[in-house]
């Protein structure tokens, strides 16, 4: 009974779903929707127009590495409603999930929602929603508004990573140049696990002494005073799209500091959050079969993480990305990414490096007309040495079902992959979209 209550929770919301399309990478902006799947209650211009789509995927993934227990099994159903009526439009996205590893993830989440107004060269949207910003793939300078989810770290698609903020969005075109402004009132962190029995939990393996992770307590208070604000101009200069943005923001990432008891036994490790503005710029240049891309970010008073005893400081850094993509052509598509950040100031006491670098590489080819797809996507952890290297191969049995197999590989002695190393795992992926 437990089970069949739960394939009702997940199916019967989508059920009642007569439009299909596959959600991808182009479905976080949602900015629109294929008209081929609308169904129309009018002719007219102004009349309710309903859009409907969603998918159900299954993903199941195993332990390589010292004992095969199983890593991630989990069930997922979306859906999503769009109704449109003049210049007016409401955005709905529900997830039902049931997940056999992580009890606490399973049930209904509302992912998107959201209210929308188009009309001339205005655009305002109101409610919970996804903001992107920045050029980088799958790497976050500028794009600072949408926090992340790391509850299974990187091993999941990267738009499941990124999280909606309730929001107030704007933006309005005049000629070339396109001015956006953005509030959040309450703001949203990075989730990261801290639960033992989750193999993705966050560990310190140099600790010295039992520790417990809190990293609620510290969080600000939901008040006006500590929304969040910003703003972004982007323009197309001689070919090349370029963007300035500013946002008064928090750390995202909660820095770490660490205190001993009183019996002098174990250490309580506490997240704090600290103010923090971010003022970056992106650029993207297509030359012939590449694409280059570049991204400068600086974050003035982020917070950095001390040793023992130590409270938690504030530093400058520097982050600048510079990235090329190759369409050799033939279905071929080459990727590679360096990112370099400098923190500035007295870093005495601190667990960071001066200088520190993360690369990427991404290799895809598409075959038999389309319908196999082999990539493999790398993070390169260049300061430490360590690597994450997701391979993947997924065939589309039609527009509807696609199959999905992979591998993920963890290698690092020291540095953020390291807790990982253990954690190199096979897995199977199944997504049926309508």
């Amino acid at each position: 009974m437990k089970m069949l209550r739960l394939w009702t929770l997940l199916l019967v919301p989508m059920l009642s779903a007569q439009a299909f399309a596959q959600i991808d990478t182009s479905a976080v902006e949602v900015d629109s929707l294929d008209t081929e799947y609308m169904q129309e209650e009018e002719t007219e211009d102004n009349s309710l127009r309903i859009q409907v789509k969603g998918f159900l995927d299954t993903y199941h993934a195993a332990r390589t590495e010292d004992k095969a227990d199983w890593m991630a099994s989990r069930t997922r159903a979306r859906g999503e409603v769009k109704l449109e009526k003049g210049a007016a439009s409401l955005f709905v996205s529900m997830n039902a999930t049931y997940n056999a590893i992580l009890k606490d993830r399973t049930g209904m989440e509302l992912r998107e929602a959201y209210l929308a107004y188009a009309k001339g060269n205005l655009d305002l949207r109101v409610g919970r929603q996804i903001v992107v910003w920045g050029v980088a793939d799958a790497l976050r300078l500028t794009d600072c508004v949408s926090p992340c989810d790391y509850t299974e770290f990187l091993a999941q698609d990267y738009d499941d990573i990124r999280m909606p903020v309730n929001a107030l969005r704007t933006r309005y075109t005049w000629r070339s140049v396109t001015f956006e402004a953005i509030c959040n009132p309450v703001a949203d962190f990075f989730i990261l696990p801290t639960d033992r029995h989750n193999p993705w939990a966050l560990t310190l393996p140099s600790a010295p002494l039992p520790y417990t992770i809190d990293l609620e307590s510290c969080k600000p208070e939901k008040r006006l005073r500590n929304m969040e604000y910003g703003g972004r101009i982007t323009t197309n200069l001689s070919g090349i799209d370029f963007s300035l943005s500013v946002l008064r923001t928090w750390n995202k990432m909660p820095a770490l500091s660490l205190t001993v008891s009183d019996n002098g036994k174990s250490l309580l490790v506490k997240g704090e959050y600290r103010r923090m503005t971010m003022l970056g710029a992106d650029c993207s240049l297509p030359v012939g079969q590449f694409v280059l891309r570049g991204e400068a970010a600086c974050y003035f008073d982020e917070a950095q993480s001390r040793g023992v005893g130590k409270d938690v400081v504030c530093r400058n850094t520097y982050n600048i990305l510079a990235g090329v993509d190759w369409y050799p052509g033939n279905d071929w598509n080459f990727s590679a990414q360096y990112c370099h950040k400098y923190t500035a100031g007295n870093l005495d006491g601190l667990s960071v490096y001066r200088h520190a670098a993360l690369a990427t590489a991404r290799i895809s080819k598409e075959l038999m007309r389309n319908s196999l797809k082999l990539s493999t996507f790398a993070y390169v952890d260049v300061s430490n040495g360590g690597v994450f290297n997701r391979f993947s191969a997924s065939y589309a049995l039609n527009d509807q079902i696609e199959l999905t197999a992979g591998y993920d590989f963890f290698h690092a002695d020291k540095g953020k992959f390291a807790m990982y190393k253990q954690n190199s795992e096979v897995w199977l992926k199944a997504k049926y979209s309508f």
